[in-house]
């Protein structure tokens, strides 16, 4: 069964090796991934926290380190009510109940029943797993039922088949589902999308080459590049099996209009807000660009920080995974995501358009 649920490799380090610069830096950037290598004391508070918490930023003079939560506790702190740095085993437990819910997501998986499991009333259960993992334990035993129906959709005798063996109630809710998630029903995926309509048109900007594709819903695909012929190809790896068809001309109201409107925005007269979007991908990968699309113009975020911020504190090197799948440039802002020391990172359509694009944003 494909898992729609992999706990990530985490970075080890022997904690004598991390200096006090090295754990104070960690803190400042609420870098998961030294949760559980150190704690920090705040001694003002009386409170000791994971590195990654998202309490207020303490100050130097009074903070202290230590390497388990015991230490902490005998110097008389008390383990934080945001963090819980104390509550790893059961961290342990919510990561292994995803598991279970990965594995009978086709079953009826009762919020009471899965608390129990947890040892935990359904409210504090909830709000653990959703903290822990990033989403309800029903939105995550849906995107679990998402990834089982794709592939049943491919290998079952029959639709409703598949349907079924997925776990969905009634045809008519997994057909919303695809509707939501890929812009087509069950029947066009079974057949790879052959069935889809996808015109495009391009553009001479300033960043080079545009290509903006669109379905009967908004703009899929906005890309760029310093030769035409290389976008189209682009486009056609992305959509193997649709219909992609030029725009006639290249002036009809909405592409005209799009492209108007992306070039103001590369001009500064715009934020490109207004551009219908139809965004496709996993359950995670949506949860990250809606999130990239909150960041304000001219700001920048660490991988890290958006990992928290989306409620997957350990997950930063997902959200950079998810940043390079984005296929619709600054609609979704991936290049407002830089890496944690201030460095730009990658971009899929070149570190200098990063730059042009973090400098432009800065001048508005």
């Amino acid at each position: 069964m494909e898992n729609c649920y992999a706990r990530p490799n985490h970075m080890r380090k022997d904690i004598a090796s991390i200096s006090n610069d090295e754990k104070w830096k960690a803190v400042l950037e609420r870098n998961s991934k030294y949760d559980n290598l150190f704690f920090y004391g705040v001694l003002t508070t009386g409170v000791f926290c994971k590195p990654s918490c998202s309490s207020r930023e303490p100050l130097r003079k009074n903070v202290r380190f230590y390497d388990s939560p015991q230490k902490a506790i005998v110097a008389k702190l008390r383990p934080c009510k945001r963090c819980r740095p104390t509550d790893q085993k059961q961290n342990e437990s919510i990561e292994s109940l995803a598991l279970y819910i990965a594995r009978n997501a086709p079953k009826p998986l009762p919020l009471k029943e899965l608390a129990q499991l947890a040892k935990l009333n359904p409210h504090h259960f909830q709000k653990k797993f959703k903290a822990t993992i990033g989403l309800t334990p029903k939105q995550f035993q849906s995107a679990c039922r998402e990834v089982i129906l794709k592939r049943q959709i491919k290998d079952a005798k029959s639709i409703t088949e598949a349907i079924y063996a997925a776990g969905y109630g009634s045809s008519s809710r997994a057909y919303e589902k695809f509707d939501t998630t890929l812009a087509m029903n069950p029947k066009n995926f079974r057949k790879g999308g052959s069935s889809e309509e996808i015109s495009y048109a391009t553009a001479v900007t300033k960043l080079g080459y545009a290509l903006i594709a669109a379905t009967n819903k908004g703009i899929c695909f906005l890309q760029f590049d310093d030769n035409e012929s290389k976008l189209i190809q682009a486009l056609s790896l992305e959509f193997p099996k649709a219909q992609i068809l030029r725009s006639p001309n290249q002036k009809s109201d909405s592409f005209r209009l799009w492209i108007q409107s992306l070039n103001h925005y590369l001009e500064g007269k715009d934020n490109l807000r207004s551009l219908p979007l139809d965004i496709r991908g996993t359950v995670f990968q949506r949860l990250v660009w809606n999130y990239l699309q909150s960041i304000p113009s001219g700001k920048t975020y660490s991988y890290s920080e958006v990992a928290q911020a989306i409620g997957k504190p350990q997950g930063h090197r997902a959200v950079a995974t998810a940043c390079a799948a984005n296929t619709i440039a600054i609609a979704i802002p991936c290049h407002r995501v830089i890496r944690g020391d201030g460095s730009l990172s990658g971009y899929r359509w070149g570190i200098e358009r990063k730059a042009k694009l973090l400098e432009l944003e800065l001048k508005k």
